[in-house]
């Protein structure tokens, strides 16, 4: 089943990347990126993995801000990479994978910090993606999760605007995937209006 809906989601990504920085999403993600900027501590030469790249836009900042920094961008749109490749500034700085989140290609122990920036809703099995995070992170390596959320209500919390949907998440509930995953929560940040960002510290 979730084969099915990685499947769908990889075809209605690959429909949206040749305009998705073309749509309201490019002001949108500049000014969460911004605010997202303010809150980094990496080390000397970091090697950051961006989960859920899209188009590259995040890692293209992160490079310019940190000039030693190497990054990763890994998504599941092989369009969404290719845009992210033609819009690379950095060179050999920056490489781009195709891959699943539930399934991180990489070793363990091997990035200073994973950035998951408005995809998190998309994963049918987040908890998964909370222990691939722990996996692949180096220790005390922090992983910074930025999405929209919500309040707890009684209800659903999901919306089908994309196959098989999207999922709101309390605060509460991320503390409660990164206490399962052993990613201890350091603190939640407004960004943007509900653009949470939540960062978690191994």
């Amino acid at each position: 089943m979730s084969r099915d809906i990685f499947s769908n989601k990889e075809k209605f990504f690959d429909l949206w990347a040749p305009n998705y920085d073309f749509l309201f999403t490019t002001v949108f993600y500049q000014a969460v990126h911004k605010r997202l900027l303010e809150y980094l501590e990496l080390p000397e030469q970091p090697n950051v993995l961006d989960v859920g790249c899209g188009t590259g836009r995040l890692l293209n900042r992160l490079a310019t801000k940190f000039p030693t920094l190497r990054g990763t961008g890994l998504d599941l749109s092989a369009k969404m990479l290719h845009q992210a490749q033609q819009g690379n500034r950095h060179g050999e700085r920056l490489v781009y994978k195709q891959g699943n989140a539930e399934s991180l290609p990489f070793l363990e122990s091997q990035f200073d910090a994973v950035f998951n920036t408005l995809s998190f809703l998309h994963y049918p099995n987040p908890q998964q993606v909370f222990q691939e995070v722990n996996r692949v992170l180096y220790p005390s390596g922090k992983f910074y999760l930025v999405d929209f959320t919500v309040r707890e209500w009684k209800g659903a919390n999901s919306l089908s605007l994309s196959p098989g949907g999207i999922q709101f998440y309390s605060t509460q509930q991320r503390e409660q995937f990164g206490l399962v995953a052993h990613l201890k929560c350091l603190g939640h940040y407004y960004l943007l209006g509900s653009v949470v960002l939540s960062i978690f510290r191994k």
